[in-house]
């Protein structure tokens, strides 16, 4: 399995005075650094992320929000972009690693021999749209990922998993409608941002989760939605996790109650439907307790391993 990491990830963080104590912080990646510590050497191989370039963020978005961000990207002091986001000096350089290690983790899996990727990287993305940000997102990584294989790669049919206590508004309005994409999102229900129920096309399978929702009741909605005929219908050449584990009972966004083996089952199960040559790679998106962070990861990388 390879780890797609870079140093610059860390130093990005949202302004101070957004709220006391931001939960996207970089101490969260300490806590991937920690899940991937608990892992058998022998079992991962890590690489530096390397940068995406500005038109590779056209994929996604909007020509003009794409220049709009690099061009107000701060050099010094921090930028709000939306209510509870922020760049600074170093966003712009951490979210070109982001971008660009999913494209680069997509190309390895796709070529082979390794058919498994995590990317350990932040700011995350699924509510980043195509012209705006959100939810601690500027750009779209999952998205940009998706299309770097359709567009570049040639592949006809691209899966995506969303599973976060927030639903995946950002990738959900970039792909509704897309031929190319199935996109299948779980999330609390309602709750921030509040949407996903209806779902914008007939491509996108949302599965929510009402408050408090516990193990059990995941399983159900995910079998409710039908995710797994769908997904061994559609045929995925790739298959794409957006990896949010604030979903788990001890995180303080959460309203569900589900455990790390939870993200291990909904992992397991996504790929035994789509089968175990379909390449892998898997995005960090939420997830802001530590030690549940750390703990869920593990747990996320193991099944992504078994598999």
């Amino acid at each position: 399995m390879l780890i797609y990491s870079h140093p610059v990830c860390r130093r990005h963080e949202n302004a101070p005075d957004v709220f006391a104590g931001h939960p996207e912080r970089p101490e969260r990646l300490d806590a991937a650094e920690a899940a991937i510590g608990r892992l058998p050497a022998d079992r991962y191989r890590r690489v530096e992320a390397p940068a995406a370039e500005q038109a590779d963020y056209e994929l996604a978005h909007d020509p003009r929000y794409v220049q709009a961000i690099f061009d107000q990207a701060p050099s010094e002091g921090f930028l709000r972009v939306d209510g509870d986001t922020a760049m600074n000096p170093y966003t712009l350089d951490a979210s070109r690693r982001a971008a660009g290690g999913a494209m680069a983790a997509v190309d390895r899996v796709l070529e082979g021999p390794e058919r498994r990727a995590f990317c350990a990287t932040r700011p995350p993305g699924h509510h980043a749209g195509p012209c705006r940000p959100a939810g601690f997102c500027i750009f779209n990584n999952i998205a940009i990922a998706a299309y770097h294989a359709i567009r570049r790669r040639g592949i006809e049919r691209v899966a995506i998993v969303d599973f976060d206590v927030h639903h995946g508004d950002g990738t959900e309005e970039i792909v509704a409608g897309s031929k190319p994409v199935l996109f299948c999102s779980s999330f609390q229900h309602p709750y921030y941002p509040h949407s996903g129920i209806p779902p914008l096309a007939d491509n996108c399978l949302p599965a929510p989760l009402r408050n408090l929702s516990d193990g059990a009741a995941f399983r159900e909605a995910i079998r409710e939605a039908g995710w797994f005929e769908r997904l061994a219908a559609f045929r995925p050449q790739l298959l794409l996790f957006s990896a949010g584990f604030d979903a788990h009972k001890d995180d303080p966004l959460s309203g569900t109650v589900l455990v790390a083996d939870d993200f291990a089952w909904i992992t397991r199960e996504t790929i035994a439907a789509v089968g175990k040559d379909v390449p892998v790679v898997s995005l960090l998106e939420g997830g802001y307790h530590l030690e549940a962070l750390e703990d869920s990861i593990l747990a996320h990388l193991k099944a992504l391993d078994d598999a």
